[in-house]
């Protein structure tokens, strides 16, 4: 497959992209009396501090709850093994707590030191996280790709200006038109950046 631009970047998705996740939204939202059809984060966000407070903890219970049992995907370690071998600077921006976060990263042994959280940006979709990466790194938004699994991500990638890679598992999804490539696995991703790479080494 060839890539619309060249890819100097890569910035990951972490649950349901890189790690494994058993978080039920459906529940939470039950938990903290969010409606069905609403995004968590914006409806706690217009909380009273009070109920802000009580919401955030109990997100907080089920993202750690969670983070215990995440597991790497398969694939995961060998893509980032083999973006490491290339130099291309790699980062996660999840809508997932620090601490949830940094658990799985550890539990899973994964070499990626940037990490933007919803406590350090606004978060997916809006772009900001997305960009500052491309500030931090001075590559050009257009020569970066953001992985991920669901339509946020696919979303902030568009509105940053980035390459949307969406993460299929073998399952149509509805708004799978908006991303600029889907790939059935990380295996898949993989080898379709090596092919890429080895192309672009034979043309130089």
């Amino acid at each position: 497959m060839n890539y619309n631009r060249r890819i100097e970047a890569i910035i990951f998705d972490l649950d349901g992209t890189l790690v494994s996740s058993s978080l039920n939204f459906q529940t939470i939202k039950q938990d903290i009396g969010c409606p069905a059809d609403s995004d968590i984060l914006n409806f706690v966000d217009k909380l009273s501090p009070a109920q802000h407070h009580m919401a955030n903890e109990t997100i907080m219970q089920h993202e750690m709850a969670d983070a215990t049992h995440a597991k790497a995907l398969h694939g995961a370690r060998s893509l980032l093994r083999f973006l490491q071998r290339q130099n291309i600077p790699t980062a996660i921006v999840t809508r997932n707590s620090r601490q949830a976060a940094e658990i799985k990263i550890e539990q899973c042994q994964f070499n990626i030191s940037q990490l933007i959280t919803r406590e350090d940006a606004l978060p997916k979709p809006n772009p900001q996280s997305l960009l500052s990466l491309s500030k931090h790194w001075d590559i050009a938004p257009q020569h970066i790709a953001y992985v991920g699994d669901y339509l946020y991500d696919v979303q902030a990638a568009n509105n940053a200006g980035m390459q949307s890679v969406l993460l299929t598992f073998g399952s149509d999804k509805p708004y799978q038109n908006l991303a600029d490539f889907c790939f059935d696995n990380l295996l898949h991703l993989h080898a379709s950046l090596a092919l890429s790479h080895t192309q672009q080494a034979h043309c130089q």
